[in-house]
């Protein structure tokens, strides 16, 4: 038999002494009144009497309201469920990993700058989606000479930056030449653009001294973005932009928080949620914490380690998308005791990929070349090198090493990828007769002695950038590789007056890169992001780089 422990019961209480409480209320002085009868006996006083009327009238205000509060909640849900529990929030909460040191886009570099301002408070000539394809942005149509020379682009009509100025050709010409005068941050990348000109207010041409595929899409980033030429603005905490927000605030060990852009130009991007605001949270138990605890209603990225309990909860979303990363362990091709095509081979085959993407979580994919899958000339280049233990020992076997006469060889990488890859790859290149000594360095040792003096024999590092074989071809790239075909087939791509051609090209460049070993690829890192089950539109492939917030929602299920 339950035992009632209310406000009415005592635990251990006898059944007499229960039924001796439970006769009075618990509120000693009216305990005292209603034992304590009328003189002369003659019923209640008038006080009891008003008392009592009180009450009866309370219950039918109460009763009233209720029901006239029950029929206007039947209402609301005949017209669609908009109570307060479904309906559509004001404000998402987003929690990202890297924080920008400011937002000033033509001098600071980071790609967390370009991640959070082009596209939501900044716009590009041409846009670019989340297929990593060219997409119109401010520009709705562009055509191209035949000799890849002349690039003429029709703008959209009437549009404004966030202050109201006017947005038209004159803007465009002035931001690209200013680009490539006063050298803003990536300006090299369209070093073939000679000029910029406005032909007519929605009309602008651009010059190059020599063709370019990659053009259009390096027009998508920081090179196509469009200022106003008028206006001023705090460009180390502010923004002025023609995108669907604005900044409203920015605090680099905090947060930036954006406001729906009330005089946005246009109506296929504009904001679907007033406020949005970027949390960053680089410790990844902090993020886990504001997930749940509902600070944020989205993670990006999550390990899958720690993504795998919202995996399980169905108050949560968890999806991966494809990305650009490249994990690449290069040799250096300078180094004598790599000098020997056989010792890469080896290490290539020597290598077993399942099991790092394994231990992982399983996410991530394989990659056998240079080109990831989202970029142009992607071909599966895996069958190149499968593991074989026995072909990686037999290799090194002709190289003259064994694992009783081993190779010594020394892997240096930046300790922010943690130790497991390091220690994993020993352990793999020790039965083949590769003793691999393993340097942890901090990121900026890494940049000065392995990205500037080249200075190691084996190095690990995410390669985040998209569209950038280029390094295959510059033998001056800390990767010293230097092949004259494969040189002589990246220019032709850079030439090509169609993309199919470009791609082409290529992709016999990257299987010769392949071949030749000056590096092994060992994953495409997938990201993984977590969200609360009532967010909608949040991008899914290439969130690192690109991330358009216009169309995200939030609708909670509670």
């Amino acid at each position: 038999m339950s035992q009632d422990n209310g406000a009415h019961g005592r635990t251990g209480a006898t059944n007499e002494e229960q039924k001796k409480h439970d006769a009075a209320s618990t509120d000693a002085s009216l305990n005292a009144r209603a034992k304590t009868p009328r003189k002369g006996g003659k019923g209640p006083k008038w006080w009891l009497w008003s008392l009592i009327a009180v009450i009866v009238v309370s219950a039918l205000v109460v009763g009233v309201n209720t029901f006239f509060t029950n029929r206007q909640a039947g209402a609301d849900a005949a017209a669609g469920g908009s109570t307060a529990a479904s309906r559509q929030s004001d404000t998402v909460s987003i929690g990202l990993k890297l924080a920008p040191v400011n937002l000033d886009i033509r001098h600071q570099s980071g790609s967390a700058l370009e991640q959070i301002l082009i596209g939501n408070v900044y716009e590009s000539l041409v846009s670019r989606g989340s297929d990593n394809k060219v997409h119109p942005g401010l520009a709705k149509s562009w055509e191209v000479s035949k000799d890849g020379l002349t690039y003429t682009f029709h703008l959209n009509d009437k549009m404004t930056f966030s202050n109201g100025d006017a947005l038209d050709a004159d803007d465009v010409a002035w931001s690209i030449n200013e680009l490539k005068a006063r050298k803003y941050y990536n300006y090299d990348q369209v070093k073939n653009l000679d000029k910029a000109e406005a032909v007519d207010p929605t009309t602008v041409r651009i010059t190059l001294s020599a063709p370019d595929s990659n053009m259009l899409w390096y027009l998508t980033g920081r090179p196509g973005l469009v200022y106003d030429k008028d206006g001023t603005w705090d460009e180390k905490t502010g923004a002025l932009g023609s995108g669907p927000y604005t900044v409203a605030s920015f605090d680099p060990s905090d947060k930036i928080v954006f406001k729906a852009n009330p005089k946005y130009w246009g109506t296929a991007h504009k904001a679907r949620t007033e406020n949005v605001i970027i949390r960053f949270l680089p410790d990844d138990n902090a993020g886990i914490n504001a997930l749940k605890s509902g600070d944020v209603q989205v993670l990006s990225p999550i390990t899958a380690t720690l993504a795998e309990p919202f995996r399980k909860d169905s108050d949560y979303v968890v999806k991966e998308g494809d990305g650009s990363d490249k994990f690449v362990l290069a040799f250096n091709m300078t180094n004598a005791k790599l000098a020997d095509k056989r010792v890469r081979q080896a290490i290539r085959y020597a290598i077993d990929h399942k099991q790092i993407i394994a231990s992982r979580g399983g996410v991530d994919a394989a990659l056998g070349g240079p080109i990831p899958k989202v970029d142009p000339g992607y071909e599966d280049l895996t069958d190149l090198y499968p593991h074989d233990e026995a072909k990686a020992k037999a290799l090194m076997k002709e190289a003259g090493y064994s694992e009783s006469k081993p190779l010594e060889l020394t892997l240096t990488y930046a300790n922010v990828y943690g130790t497991e890859l390091g220690d994993q790859l020993k352990s793999q290149l020790k039965p083949i007769g590769i003793d691999l000594k393993i340097n942890y360095v901090e990121f900026s040792t890494w940049l000065q002695d392995v990205h500037t003096n080249g200075d190691y024999d084996l190095s690990l590092v995410d390669h985040a950038e998209s569209h950038d074989f280029y390094k295959w071809a510059t033998p001056s790239y800390y990767y010293h590789y230097d092949s004259k075909q494969v040189q002589d087939l990246y220019a032709k791509a850079l030439v090509a007056t169609s993309d199919d051609e470009a791609s082409k090209y290529l992709a016999k460049a990257a299987r010769i890169v392949s071949e030749d070993a000056p590096a092994d690829w060992l994953f495409s890192w997938r990201v993984e992001q977590a969200y609360a089950k009532g967010v909608k539109g949040y991008p899914q492939n290439l969130s690192q780089t690109v991330l358009p917030l216009w169309q995200v929602t939030y609708t909670p299920n509670k």
